[in-house]
C-alpha cells in the first residue's frame, strides 16, 4: 500500500536513504546529515511538482516512492520517479525481494491511476543490472545512457521511460 509521508515518516525516510545498499545505487551516494534532510523535506511541504509516498508492507511502513518534476498542467502529464526500501528491516524479516517487487507495481500503479499521467521517466545506473531487468519487467525502456560523474566516478546512467497502457489505471 502507497500512502502519503508525513512528519512522521521523516525520519525513517532518511535513515533509508542513508543505508549503504541504497547509497550504492544513488546517484547521490553521501550520507544525508539530519541538517540536510530537515532542508529537503521543508522544500517538498510548499512543492506541487514532488509528492512522497510511503510504501506500506503490511501495516509497517517499508519503502519510500518520490514522484517529482510532476508535470500535469501542459499537453502531457508527466513525472519522474525513484524508490527506496527498508533494506534492514525487510531483509530481518526475509521480506526484501517481495517488497521490492511490489513497491514498484504499486508506484506505477499509482502513477498511472491516482496521478493520471501519461508517462512515467527515472533513471537507473547501468550496473545496477537488477533494478535494470524488473524495470524491463515492468514495461519500462531503457530510452537512453548518459556518462554522469558520482564521486570521481564515471558511471553510465540509464534513462528509462513507460508510457500508459490501455489497462494501467484499470489495475
Amino acid at each position: 500500500m502507497l500512502r502519503p509521508a508525513t512528519e512522521v515518516d521523516k525520519e525513517s525516510v532518511r535513515t533509508w536513504r542513508n543505508h549503504p545498499a541504497v547509497r550504492s545505487v544513488s546517484l547521490t551516494r553521501g550520507v544525508i546529515s539530519p541538517q540536510e534532510h530537515d532542508r529537503y523535506w521543508a522544500a517538498l511541504q510548499d512543492d506541487p511538482s514532488r509528492i512522497v509516498l510511503m510504501y506500506e508492507r503490511g501495516d509497517t511502513p517499508s519503502g519510500v516512492v518520490t514522484f517529482f518534476d510532476i508535470e500535469q498542467e501542459s499537453g502531457e502529464r508527466r513525472a519522474m520517479w525513484g524508490y527506496y526500501l527498508d533494506n534492514a528491516g525487510l531483509e530481518a524479516r526475509g521480506e526484501l525481494l517481495p517488497a521490492w517487487i511490489q513497491i514498484q507495481r504499486e508506484a506505477v500503479r499509482y502513477a498511472f491511476g491516482e496521478l493520471g499521467l501519461e508517462q512515467l521517466d527515472g533513471e537507473v545506473l547501468d550496473a545496477n543490472e537488477a533494478v535494470r531487468r524488473m524495470n524491463t519487467r515492468n514495461g519500462f525502456e531503457e530510452i537512453s545512457a548518459t556518462e554522469h560523474t558520482i564521486d570521481g566516478e564515471r558511471v553510465l546512467v540509464h534513462t528509462i521511460r513507460r508510457r500508459r497502457q490501455p489497462n494501467d489505471r484499470d489495475k
